[in-house]
């Protein structure tokens, strides 16, 4: 006979033949079993009841406050391969009362983004972040999920000549201050070809670099709209793109010719400011 299932809860399926202990599953189950045995009941707002035999919250309590079934909420810890939505997390990451960095822990082992991060169209960075960008002396930076720059510092517009100063190719005087993304600069702009020594390689890494930092918010639409965009607009884009190349964001050294201080090379920094992890912090640091 098969077990029952909620009807709101995704549909089990097994995997024969795989140990449990070694899944990303079973880790899931791991992580929530041992924050519902710390949890006590009067912390949820519920009776002791009698003795208890385990220790924290019992399983059926805990998807009543999921409003999930019990079986389904069993199978999660049990590390079943079972399907949960980022809603159905959310709700066991508010019942179980979990921190901000262990929420966003259990979206990571999960591989869900959680709907409480950012909104993707937001496009303000915190001030302490901006001042931050000014109080730094080397060249400085902030990304937001599309790659649009939010802040950046006198070093970084006297650097990106085309990009953060108030020079773009085809921009008469007095227009309109341009768009400030640099997949659009690096791809669509003489300017960036001029001054990235060794072009073609350092755009076909920044397309690898943004596939792999945008698959969680791949199919949001601002990020989808860029993608098509520079999709049709640079051949270059859309051939990297479609190579399906990804690669980390990495460091390392990154090479200018300057239209007015030549040659120069500075090695690159990234940071994610925390309680922001959908921000980039860059800094270039000059090499001697």
């Amino acid at each position: 006979m098969s077990k029952p299932s909620h009807p709101n809860d995704p549909s089990p399926s097994t995997s024969s033949g795989t140990p449990l202990d070694a899944t990303p599953a079973r880790a899931l189950g791991d992580f929530i079993r041992a924050h519902r045995e710390r949890l006590s009941p009067m912390a949820v707002g519920l009776p002791p009841g009698p003795r208890r035999r385990t220790p924290g919250l019992r399983r059926e309590e805990v998807a009543q406050l999921c409003g999930v079934s019990p079986t389904w909420y069993t199978w999660i810890e049990q590390g079943r391969p079972v399907s949960a939505s980022a809603d159905a997390l959310a709700r066991i990451a508010v019942a179980l009362q979990l921190s901000r960095a262990e929420r966003a822990y259990l979206f990571e082992l999960a591989e869900e983004r959680d709907p409480a991060e950012p909104d993707q169209a937001a496009t303000d960075a915190p001030s302490a972040l901006i001042e931050t960008v000014q109080l730094i002396q080397s060249p400085a930076y902030v990304l937001d999920r599309q790659w649009t720059a939010l802040a950046w510092n006198a070093p970084a517009a006297d650097l990106f000549v085309g990009w953060l100063d108030n020079a773009r190719d085809g921009q008469p005087s007095g227009a309109a201050a341009p768009e400030r993304n640099l997949l659009r600069f690096t791809f669509t702009t003489s300017s960036a070809r001029a001054l990235i020594v060794d072009w073609e390689t350092r755009a076909r890494r920044l397309a690898a670099e943004f596939r792999a930092d945008s698959i969680r918010h791949l199919n949001d639409a601002p990020t989808r709209a860029l993608i098509d965009a520079l999709s049709a607009e640079s051949d270059a884009f859309a051939r990297f793109w479609a190579s399906q190349d990804v690669g980390e964001r990495e460091g390392g050294a990154r090479e200018f010719d300057h239209p007015r201080h030549g040659r120069v090379v500075y090695d690159q920094i990234t940071f994610k400011p925390a309680h922001r992890e959908d921000l980039k912090l860059v800094v270039l640091v000059r090499r001697s």
